[in-house]
C-alpha cells in the first residue's frame, strides 16, 4: 500500500463534502506530474486529504484509492473549468480516480507543523514553492503523519 497527499480547497471540495457523498472521483487534474502519479496509484492506496488555500492550510482527513485509471469526463465538458480542447474520445490526455471518504482526523496538522516535523526530501508539501496537487509519500513519512495526526 502507498501512500499519497492530495489538496482541495475546502470551498471548493473539503473533506465534509466528501465524508457527505462517501466516494468522489477525483478529477480536474491538469497538471502532468500529479496525473502520472494518479495514474501510478492502486486499489487500496491511501491518501492523506489536506486543505489548500485556505487559513491554515493542512492535512485534514484520509482516504482510500478504490478505482484508477478512469478517464476524467471533465475533459470534453465544454462548459466544465477543466475543457481541454486537445482531448479527444480517442486519445484522452487526463485521468482521475475515486476515491473514498475513511475519517476525518481529530485536529488540523498544519502546514507549519509539516515544516517543523518534515524536511522537503521528506514530505514534498513543505518545500517552499510546492504547488502540486498530488504527492507521493514515503513510507516513513506517512507512518510519522499518522503518529501526530493520531496523537490527543
Amino acid at each position: 500500500m502507498a501512500y499519497w497527499l492530495m489538496k482541495s480547497e475546502p470551498d471548493v471540495y473539503g473533506i465534509d463534502h466528501l465524508q457527505r457523498e462517501g466516494s468522489t472521483l477525483w478529477d480536474g487534474i491538469r497538471n502532468y506530474q500529479a496525473r502520472n502519479f494518479m495514474r501510478s496509484m492502486q486499489i487500496g492506496d491511501r491518501a492523506f486529504f489536506y486543505h489548500s488555500n485556505t487559513k491554515p492550510p493542512g492535512i485534514v482527513g484520509l482516504m482510500e484509492v478504490v478505482e484508477t485509471q478512469i478517464v476524467d469526463p471533465s475533459q470534453f465538458d465544454p462548459n466544465s473549468k477543466y475543457f481541454d480542447p486537445a482531448a479527444s474520445l480517442q486519445k484522452p490526455r487526463w485521468d482521475c480516480c475515486r476515491l473514498r471518504y475513511l475519517r476525518h482526523f481529530q485536529q488540523l496538522l498544519s502546514l507549519d507543523a509539516l515544516r517543523e516535523n518534515f524536511s522537503p526530501e521528506q514530505l514534498g508539501v513543505v518545500k517552499r514553492g510546492n504547488r502540486l496537487s498530488i504527492l507521493p509519500v514515503e513510507p516513513s513519512s506517512a507512518k510519522r503523519l499518522l503518529e501526530l495526526l493520531e496523537s490527543p
